[in-house]
C-alpha cells in the first residue's frame, strides 16, 4: 500500500512540475515555425500547451477558472517505469492559483478513469499561509474520483471532459473530504 502512495505522490509532484515548466513558456512567446503554426509541445513528447479553452473547479462554495488565453493550461502524459499517467495542470498569469489532477493509464477519447492525483493551491494576499488542497489520503477510501475524456487529440481539441474528486484542506486536522467538480475544454489551435 506503500508503495502505491508514493506513486501517486510522485506523479503529483511530476504534474505540478510540468505545469511550472509550462508557466514559464506562457510567459515567453511560443515559437513558430516557417509555415506560422505554433508549437504546442513543451519539454517531453505528448506533453501539449493549451492556446484556447478553459478549466472550471467547483468547490461547495467556489468555482475557480483558467483561461488558457493568459493562464498556463497543459495536458500532461508521464511515464513511471511500467505505469503511465495522464492529467492537467494549470496556473494563473498571477501565479497565485495552480492546479493539478491526474490518472493512471492513457489518455483516449470516450474513457473514464480512477483519479489518482489531485492538488488545488491558492495564495492568499499578504502574509498569510496558502489554502492547500490536496487529494484525500486514507486506506479507508474507496472512490477518490473520475476523470471522463470526451474528446482527446481530435482535430485542433486537446482534451474535453469533466471529473469530480474528494480534496482535503490542509492544516486543519479534519479529513473531512470536500467534493471539487470541474469541466475543462481545450485546445492546440
Amino acid at each position: 500500500m506503500g508503495y502505491k502512495r508514493f506513486t501517486k505522490l510522485l506523479t503529483l509532484i511530476l504534474l505540478l512540475f510540468s505545469g511550472v515548466i509550462v508557466s514559464c513558456q506562457k510567459d515567453q512567446e511560443i515559437n513558430s515555425d516557417s509555415s506560422g503554426k505554433s508549437d504546442t509541445t513543451f519539454s517531453a513528447p505528448n506533453n501539449y500547451l493549451a492556446v484556447k479553452g478553459t478549466l472550471k473547479i467547483t468547490l461547495p462554495d467556489t468555482t475557480y477558472s483558467f483561461d488558457a488565453s493568459t493562464d498556463s493550461i497543459a495536458f500532461v502524459n508521464v511515464h513511471n517505469d511500467n505505469n503511465q499517467y495522464f492529467g492537467i495542470t494549470a496556473i494563473n498569469k498571477a501565479h497565485n492559483m495552480s492546479f493539478g489532477i491526474s490518472s493512471s493509464g492513457y489518455a483516449l477519447s470516450n474513457i473514464t478513469t480512477d483519479i489518482a492525483g489531485g492538488q488545488l493551491i491558492l495564495q492568499q494576499s499578504g502574509n498569510k499561509p496558502a489554502n492547500q488542497y490536496a487529494l484525500i489520503n486514507s486506506a479507508g477510501v474507496q472512490d477518490y474520483g473520475k476523470i471522463s475524456l470526451g474528446a482527446y487529440k481530435q482535430d485542433s481539441v486537446l482534451a474535453k471532459g469533466t471529473f469530480y474528486t474528494y480534496l482535503v484542506k490542509a492544516g486543519l486536522g479534519s479529513t473531512t473530504p470536500v467534493k471539487v467538480k470541474g469541466t475543462f475544454s481545450l485546445q492546440l489551435k
